[in-house]
């Protein structure tokens, strides 16, 4: 069942429930997955679908920082509560650990590459994680990566 597919049956179940928080964020999930089919003008597969819900939760991360410095904690808590639900169509994210590990692993492949080479080996890395189909934050690859090239 693709991904489009499931969230049209769980939109169902949110509306026999009267879950309204729910159904207005599958909702949302559902358009900006329709609207990227639309600009596609093709099915999308699991990675492109992906992709778009990686999307959708940057915005909410954006939006609940926003809201808290705007001192707008109901708004804060309604798009974190989005974020959780829109990561559970998404594969486990990996851990700091797994990053780290996945970073050392990409340098060692490399050589012994330094700080000039950042960009290369972020994009290695990236590239790893992607390959081992792992959802990871790019900021804290970023991190990892600097924290490692630092010692050279």
């Amino acid at each position: 069942m693709s991904l489009s597919e499931q969230i049209q049956k769980e939109i169902t179940a949110a509306m026999k429930a009267r879950d309204e928080a729910r159904l207005s964020t599958l909702r949302m999930v559902k358009s900006a997955l329709k609207n990227r089919e639309i600009e596609k003008m093709a099915a999308l597969d699991e990675k492109e679908s992906q992709q778009v819900l990686t999307s959708l939760i940057k915005q909410r991360k954006e939006s609940v920082e926003q809201f808290t410095k705007g001192g707008r904690k109901d708004m804060a808590d309604k798009e974190a509560a989005e974020i959780v639900l829109i990561e559970s169509y998404l594969p486990k994210a990996a851990g700091e650990e797994d990053i780290v590990a996945g970073v050392k692993a990409t340098i060692a492949e490399m050589g012994s590459p330094t700080m000039k080479d950042m960009g290369t080996v972020m994009k290695n890395a990236m590239a790893r994680f992607a390959a081992a189909g792992m959802r990871v934050d790019g900021r804290v690859v970023s991190e990892a990566v600097k924290k490692e090239l630092g010692g050279k």
